[in-house]
């Protein structure tokens, strides 16, 4: 509905008094349309998707879409559930990945949520800085990423011990686990290529390791985890890994400094 006035002219006070209380109401229910509008399209996917569990559905500010989060991936939809995009959204004006912003925000693990007891602790220079790693012994991609780490002082690093590539892999956690001092044990067999040798019947963690990393949908190795809770999965780059250390110690000083 328009009104036409003429020009100068201010509308009278109960006309306006009508178009705010008009323009409240609308303010008022469009979270409440969109929410509708997320639990329709929630359930269209169930019947179309049986096999897969729909996490979250919610509307973005680019076109007509819905934001659809399944399992820790991204995708996106319309209002009628009648079509699925995969892949990114990029916002041109700020030249960000939306889709990637959003993905490390759904996937972030609490850093105090890391069950750490069950974790390798390797302490460099004043250990300030931490981070976690879900790493497999038998993994190429860990070793490298080992071998780049040893070179990044005033840290300390939780290595969770997370055999998914083989049997081979879950009897080398253990014998690491059981060795007496773990940390050497880990660092001879990932940077100087030894064997590692000894008991594995010892009390250890991998199940529980396996179980958690399950939980949090930690599918690859070397996945990790930094102090903001960010996790990054596969290989960094050490000039990356050295800014994002930076950012998560500063985000978690700020976020301490707030409560």
């Amino acid at each position: 509905m328009s009104i036409r006035l003429p020009n100068g002219v201010c509308p009278p006070m109960k006309i306006v008094s009508t178009l705010a209380a008009a323009a409240l109401s609308f303010l008022l229910a469009t979270p409440v349309l969109a929410q509708d509008a997320a639990e329709r399209i929630k359930a269209e996917l169930k019947k179309r998707l049986p096999e897969v569990t729909v996490d979250s559905v919610r509307k973005v500010p680019y076109g007509a879409l819905y934001e659809v989060s399944m399992g820790g991936e991204i995708m996106y939809t319309d209002e009628k559930a009648s079509f699925v995009v995969l892949g990114s959204i990029v916002d041109l004006k700020s030249r960000e990945n939306v889709t990637e912003a959003r993905s490390r925000q759904l996937n972030k693990i609490a850093f105090a949520d890391l069950p750490l007891e069950s974790a390798i602790k390797i302490v460099r220079g004043n250990g300030s800085r931490k981070v976690a790693i879900f790493e497999d012994p038998n993994c190429g991609y860990c070793k490298r990423f080992e071998r780049d780490l040893a070179g990044v002082n005033d840290i300390t690093v939780y290595v969770f011990l997370y055999p998914i590539l083989s049997e081979g892999s879950v009897v080398k956690s253990k014998a690491i686990w059981c060795s007496p001092d773990k940390g050497k044990a880990w660092m001879d067999v990932m940077v100087r290529d030894m064997a590692v040798s000894g008991d594995s019947t010892c009390a250890n963690p991998i199940d529980k390791n396996l179980a958690f990393g399950q939980g949090k949908r930690i599918q690859g190795t070397p996945t990790i985890i930094f102090e903001d809770g960010e996790r990054v999965p596969g290989v960094m780059v050490m000039a990356d890994f050295e800014k994002k250390l930076a950012s998560a110690k500063g985000g978690t000083a700020k976020s301490a400094s707030a409560k």
